[in-house]
């Protein structure tokens, strides 16, 4: 079979080489996937160069999520069959891959494409946790999204929506714009036309908002935390503008929380919260209220520059790569 490696350190369109490997075999409490579709995200941008907070092991293939469909059983696996269409957070760019049984999924196959159910586990399932166990989100409540246009920002843009909150969206560029409001945004910022957009939110959510999700970090920051309203919650999802430093006298005076998501380090506490979280964003694909935001699906033989790209922050909405 083929699949992605790379055996040195660097940017994807640098280190990663598509060769021969053998074909996997399950193992004790394992399935072999056949790999319909895979994710991607920024962290495999980050091992591929070697600055992720986990050292990378070379040989190196890079992919955190996977959409497949089982084609063999290893010992003792109960609850899977042959043929079942599973998505997990795991597996990676190869054609086969061999991954633990616990941690497949299958999805609603008339919901999801098997480009769509390789979209959901990472933006998701961290959405998911970031809204409704760390912020416990209300109906009727504001959200600011930053970075509102990736796959972050839309997969949130998306489950406020499901839970009757009101997403403001902050974006850079009329395109992304355009793309948010198709996933039912009325109010958007295009931060490019208004760099300084805190007033601007503020006349939004008549005074400040409740959450804010905030992938951003650096500079937008310090613009976030000012928009915040009394009692709300701001959500630090991620640092891709640099890691900023938290006045605590302002979360003072305005009585908000300034509350850490990590959602890696919550499955490590609670391993089967993925699954739950996971069947919670199945139930809202089978209502149609999860749609994921896709960039044009990249071809497997294309998957370095797909990776490339994202590195190169050319991708909005979330980036997939097709083997079938």
């Amino acid at each position: 079979m083929r699949s992605w490696r790379s055996h040195e350190l660097g940017d994807p369109i640098d280190v990663l080489r598509l060769e021969e490997v053998d074909d996997p075999e399950p193992g004790p409490g394992q399935v072999l996937l056949e790999t319909r579709a895979v994710g991607l995200t920024f962290p495999d941008v980050l091992t591929c160069r070697g600055d992720y907070q986990v050292p990378t092991k070379l040989p190196h293939t890079p992919g955190g999520e996977t959409a497949g469909v089982v084609t063999r059983l290893g010992d003792g696996v109960e609850g899977l069959e042959v043929g079942t269409a599973v998505t997990l957070l795991g597996g990676g760019l190869s054609e086969s891959n061999v991954v633990a049984a616990s941690s497949c999924q299958p999805y609603p196959i008339e919901a999801l494409s098997p480009t769509q159910a390789a979209a959901l586990p990472v933006n998701y399932c961290t959405t998911w946790f970031a809204l409704h166990e760390r912020a416990r989100i209300q109906a009727g409540e504001s959200v600011l999204i930053t970075g509102a246009a990736g796959g972050t920002g839309t997969a949130c843009i998306q489950l406020a929506l499901a839970a009757g909150a009101t997403p403001i969206a902050v974006v850079g560029g009329i395109e992304k714009a355009e793309l948010v409001r198709s996933l039912g945004v009325h109010n958007v910022v295009d931060h490019r036309e208004t760099p300084q957009w805190v007033d601007t939110v503020r006349e939004m959510s008549g005074g400040g908002v409740d959450i804010a999700y905030d992938a951003v970090g650096g500079d937008a920051f310090h613009q976030v935390r000012r928009c915040m309203g009394w009692a709300g919650r701001l959500l630090v999802i991620g640092f891709v503008g640099g890691i900023a430093d938290a006045p605590t006298n302002h979360a003072l005076l305005k009585n908000y929380s300034i509350v850490g998501v990590h959602w890696g380090a919550s499955l490590m506490r609670d391993p089967a919260s993925v699954a739950r979280q996971m069947n919670e964003v199945f139930a809202l694909a089978r209502e149609g209220k999860v749609s994921p935001a896709l960039y044009p699906p990249f071809t497997f033989e294309d998957a370095a520059r797909g990776l490339q790209a994202m590195a190169d922050r050319k991708v909005w909405g979330k980036a997939v790569v097709e083997l079938a």
